[in-house]
């Protein structure tokens, strides 16, 4: 994303990370991974049938190319993305004030973070793949999975994701030589930037150490007692 400015493209411009950051938190979404995340307690799978109809109907023409709704019987979890890779922009933050102001007309709230209640916070998963040939290595693992190339790929290290929506991206990670001590296969956990400090003492108090903040606060690299990582990512610390 650009600096402290943003690309003046009417609707259409797109925001810096602190921006849509700030127009967003006092709303209960939060911004992960160039998306917006919030979910809606609920108390059944009917409730949550109702609860979806509301923020269809609310997101109106936007509902097919910038919202994605997943039903469960305890929640509704919410993602607002922009159009293919034109990042966020006002089109975007007007979509989730839309959608907050029709659940909290049914008595609900939108809430990313879930402090106090039973589940945890909104979290995207991507795996990250060492590979020393990406061109040899991406193919297996578009065809295992039956993905498909990532909106907008254009090359073989571009990301494959499931055409569904349901599985995590999948992305490679250059090599310039084979590294059979350590695993070559690891997740990206991308939280909201104020529950990445929490993730991580969760995860050393369960025996984990943290391998480096170096890029912190974009991520931190974390392991297991056998050294097995992960990254805890945010979206701090990733505007030029």
């Amino acid at each position: 994303m650009g600096g402290g400015g943003c690309e003046d493209t009417g609707m259409g411009r797109k925001l810096t990370g602190q921006q849509v950051s700030d127009a967003v938190g006092d709303l209960g979404w939060r911004f992960v991974l160039e998306t917006l995340q919030t979910s809606v307690l609920v108390g059944s799978l009917v409730e949550a049938v109702a609860v979806s109809a509301r923020v269809v109907e609310a997101a109106g023409a936007d509902a097919d190319e910038h919202l994605h709704v997943d039903l469960r019987g305890d929640r509704v979890v919410l993602g607002v993305h922009g159009a293919r890779d034109a990042g966020l922009g006002p089109r975007e933050i007007d979509l989730a004030r839309r959608i907050s102001t029709a659940v909290a007309e049914a008595g609900l709230r939108t809430d990313a973070v879930g402090r106090g209640v039973p589940g945890r916070s909104v979290h995207l998963l991507e795996i990250a793949i060492d590979a020393v040939d990406i061109g040899r290595v991406r193919p297996f693992w578009k065809a295992v999975l039956d993905y498909v190339d990532a909106p907008g790929a254009a090359g073989p290290e571009d990301p494959i994701v499931d055409p569904l929506g349901q599985g995590p991206a999948v992305w490679f990670q250059q090599m310039d030589r084979p590294r059979p001590e350590r695993n070559r296969i690891h997740l990206d956990v991308s939280v909201p930037h104020d529950e990445a400090e929490k993730r991580i003492a969760a995860a050393v108090a369960a025996g984990g150490r943290v391998v480096s903040a170096d890029s912190a606060p974009a991520f931190w690299v974390l392991a297991d007692v056998e050294g097995n990582e992960a990254c805890v990512s945010t979206w701090q610390g990733r505007d030029d």
